[in-house]
Order: structure tokens, then sequence, then C-alpha cells
């Protein structure tokens, strides 16, 4: 696939997609970006045209669905989408949760499940038919290392993320013949407001520019799976092969995420 001259990234206002925006932002690429923090927002919109992009911003939120997909839809009559990254998402654990409860509350597992889960398929599907038409296109998901493993710590937040990837690595096979490229991205702890708030050490942090390097790279090279940093990958993977009953225990020391 040649350089994308269109982009869409949503959750574009903060972390990897806020520095994403800025690491495609380049004289004559148009960037569509969505965020649900106005201000932010325009700070990364006015960056990135300070590199010479041209930018349409709107602040939406993900689970609009006929809002995201009127606006998604007018952009790709504009100028049509090469690549779309659904990277709007939220974080949340049992850390800040109701004790009496044993943590995680309803209210919050609903809330994670639905962003991060519905707002995927909010973003992507509006141009799924549109893409396969022009035989061209690309389909970044932004999933996670927690997708691996469920964690007593945040079960929610890597339930949502395990059905991201599962998801996109079957749509990849999908769509695969049809001209539509689909990548799976999975992070590990990147500096960013979402992780902020965690209390705990977060094994080989990374800086969120550091991150969008890797993400631009391995979409370019259409890399079904793109997981970093690969120490944390290994122990997230074996995490999810080993047996439950030999895990479960060691898990259950581990650091409750907010």
């Amino acid at each position: 696939m040649q350089s994308p001259n269109s982009i869409l990234i949503t959750g574009a206002s903060s972390g990897i997609g806020e520095a994403l925006a800025l690491a495609y932002a380049v004289r004559g690429r148009q960037l569509w970006l969505t965020g649900r923090d106005s201000a932010r927002l325009d700070a990364v919109a006015d960056a990135a045209r300070a590199k010479g992009a041209r930018v349409t911003a709107a602040t939406l939120d993900v689970l609009d669905r006929q809002a995201l997909a009127d606006w998604i839809i007018a952009a790709d009559n504009g100028v049509p989408i090469d690549l779309a990254i659904a990277n709007a998402g939220i974080s949340g654990g049992t850390g800040g949760g109701d004790a009496a409860t044993s943590g995680e509350t309803e209210e919050q597992a609903r809330r994670i499940l639905a962003v991060n889960i519905e707002g995927v398929l909010n973003t992507i599907h509006p141009l799924i038919p549109r893409m396969v038409a022009r035989k061209r296109g690309q389909l970044a998901l932004m999933s996670s290392l927690a997708a691996f493993r469920g964690m007593p710590g945040a079960p929610a937040y890597c339930a949502s993320k395990a059905a991201v990837r599962s998801y996109g690595e079957g749509l990849r096979g999908e769509l695969m013949g049809k001209g539509v490229q689909v990548n799976v991205i999975c992070p590990g702890f990147v500096r960013s407001r979402m992780t902020a708030v965690n209390s705990f050490p977060m094994p080989f942090l990374m800086d969120a520019d550091k991150a969008a390097r890797i993400v631009v790279a391995g979409l370019a090279a259409n890399r079904a799976r793109i997981a970093f940093p690969w120490p944390t990958y290994a122990v997230s993977w074996l995490l999810g092969v080993l047996p439950p009953g030999l895990t479960d225990a060691l898990l259950a020391q581990a650091p409750r995420k907010v």
C-alpha cells in the first residue's frame, strides 16, 4: 500500500492518538481527528497544521453511532480515507471500585466494554463497504497487551481489548482478498493521561511518540499484529497460554488498576 494521503484517527486528543496524529502530520496530508476534549483536540489539530497537514477535527463520542458515521462518511466523500485508526478507548479497573462488591462496578465495566468495543465498530464499519468497493484501504484497531490474559485488576479492560484483538485478527482474514488491510495494535504501558493514574510500577513504560513510531512502521509494513515492547509481549503471551491454575494465585497478588 502506498503512503496514506487521508487518515482518520479517533481518540486523537491525548496519548497514542495524539502522538500518531503528529507523527502522520506532513505537508499535504489530510488528517481527520476526533476526541472528547475539544480544547486538547484543537491543540493537537493546530500542532499538526503547523507541520503542514490539512486537519479537520470534531469533538465526537465514539458511542454516538449515527453522528460518528455521518461525520466519517462526509469525510470519506471529501477526501477518501486510506487509513482509519480506531484508537479511542478508556481504561479502568478494580483499584477505584467498590470494595463491598469486590472492586469493579457494573456501571464501570459496562462503560469500558461499550467504549472500547462498540467505539471500534462504530469507527470502522462506515468505511468497510467503501474501502471494499475501492479495493483499497487500511483499518487499524487499537487493542493492548492486556488482551492476552484477563487480569483480576482490570477485568473489563482486558476483556474489551481481547475482543478487539480477536475481532481484528478475524476481520483481517475476511477482508484480505478484498483489497483492505486490517492490523491489530497491542501496546504495553505507554506514558499518557490514562497511565498517569497508575500507582504501581509499569515495566518498560514507553513515551507516546516512540510508541507512535513503532505503530507507523508496523502499519506501513502491514504487520498483522503490532505488539510491543517485546519483553512485555512475551510475558503477556506466556500468561495467556499457561493454564489458569498455574497463574491465578500469582495474578491475584498483582496491583490493581484505577
